[in-house]
C-alpha cells in the first residue's frame, strides 16, 4: 500500500517505513506528524478531490538537517563583475510510521539496530 501526500506544497509518494527528506517542518525530533493524503493505493486506488476522506498518513520526525550548498555564481565577461552567493536549505527527515484508509492500515515494522542484520548476513 502506498500513498501520495502533500507536505509544504510538494507531493511525495510514500509507503510504510519510508524515510523522506522534506522542506523544514517546525517540529521537535521524535514528534508525530499527520499529512493530508491526495491519493491512496492498496486493494483499489482512490484519488481525492483534493484529499481522500478518512485517509491518514502519520510520520515521526527523525532529524532536522541541512541540504547541500547550492552556489549561484554570476559573471559578466570583460566587466570585472562577479557575484557568488551560497544557499543551504533547512530540511526535515521524516519516517512514515502508518498509512491508514479504505478500511486498511499498514504500520511500519519496528526499526532494529545493527545486531539482527549482522546475524542474517552471517546465516547466509
Amino acid at each position: 500500500m502506498f500513498a501520495v501526500i502533500k507536505a509544504n506544497g510538494k507531493q511525495y509518494r510514500v509507503a510504510a517505513a519510508d524515510k523522506i527528506t522534506i522542506d523544514y517542518l517546525d517540529a521537535e525530533v521524535g514528534s508525530i506528524f499527520t499529512f493530508p493524503v491526495l491519493m491512496l493505493s492498496g486493494q483499489s486506488t482512490v484519488v481525492g478531490t483534493p484529499h481522500v476522506d478518512g485517509a491518514v498518513v502519520t510520520g515521526e520526525v527523525v532529524e532536522q538537517t541541512r541540504g547541500d550548498k547550492v552556489i549561484a555564481f554570476k559573471k559578466r565577461r570583460r566587466q570585472n563583475s562577479r557575484r557568488k552567493r551560497g544557499f543551504r536549505a533547512d530540511l526535515t527527515v521524516v519516517r512514515i510510521t502508518e498509512i491508514s484508509g479504505l478500511g486498511e492500515t499498514v504500520k511500519a515494522e519496528a526499526e532494529t539496530k545493527g545486531a539482527p542484520a549482522l546475524e542474517a548476513a552471517a546465516d547466509a
